[in-house]
């Protein structure tokens, strides 16, 4: 399938990178951190107990559903209030936490291919989560980082691809969101108006329920070469097109 692309918003986590590696490191660092400066706290909140806490705070508070930096703050405070120790403590532990969630290991061909895509059009990160592009080192890559704390709502709500389009200057119908979930990429984007891309790198089964995307690559090379190929045949077409012109 060949459409014109003027500009790309793209997932993050499990799309440029493996989310659970870094998620299971950033709990240990916390879990360290806590054991040299919050024993009792690190005592009574082992990284399971860390878990299910943060879980049962989300289940309490779905007008944060948008925000994981929040959840996260509110389930430090909570484990410090519990256990005795110094409340002043949650945010060096919540900056400990959150330097280790900042430190991913990109997909293979994350780098090279994302190159690629912002030579060819404007890039934009839209995101549920709180990955930090500036500390990870991509954002000269991209126009802007739209996360759901920032908007105030999180994918697949229309609003947040209609803001990231708006600031992009182009129609929805001219940007490509790229993004590995199906409900919050692919039908949210779908809904919202963007073409859309599937990156499905395990090799999924689409759900017969949900119309196909516009692409499915298993990589972002894939999606690279296909907006390589894209582009070139619109030079070759609009080429020709000047041509007939100048001839006519």
């Amino acid at each position: 399938m060949s459409f014109p692309v003027r500009a790309i918003t793209l997932d993050l986590d499990d799309t440029i990178w493996p989310i659970a590696p870094v998620m299971v490191r950033a709990e240990a660092v916390l879990d360290q951190w806590l054991r040299t400066h919050a024993p009792r706290t690190a005592a009574l909140y082992p990284i399971d107990a860390v878990r299910a806490l943060r879980d049962r705070i989300a289940g309490e508070r779905p007008d944060l559903a948008h925000d994981y930096t929040t959840q996260r703050r509110l389930t430090l405070q909570h484990m410090l209030r519990e256990s005795g120790d110094d409340l002043a403590l949650a945010e060096p532990a919540f900056d400990a936490f959150f330097a280790a969630r900042c430190e991913v290991e990109h997909y293979a061909d994350s780098e090279a291919a994302l190159a690629r895509l912002a030579a060819r059009v404007p890039l934009a990160a839209l995101s549920n989560g709180n990955a930090d592009l500036k500390r990870i080192g991509l954002m000269p890559l991209f126009r802007f980082q739209l996360g759901a704390r920032e908007h105030g709502r999180a994918k697949p709500d229309a609003s947040i691809f209609h803001a990231a389009c708006a600031r992009l200057e182009f129609e929805p119908a001219q940007v490509l969101h790229v993004g590995d979930d199906i409900e919050m990429d692919v039908v949210g984007g779908r809904g919202a108006g963007l073409r859309t891309c599937w990156i499905n790198r395990e090799a999924r089964q689409w759900p017969g329920q949900h119309p196909r995307p516009d692409l499915e690559f298993s990589t972002l090379t894939e999606l690279a070469d296909w907006l390589d190929r894209t582009s070139l045949d619109r030079a070759v077409v609009d080429g020709a097109s000047r041509t007939d012109t100048t001839c006519a």
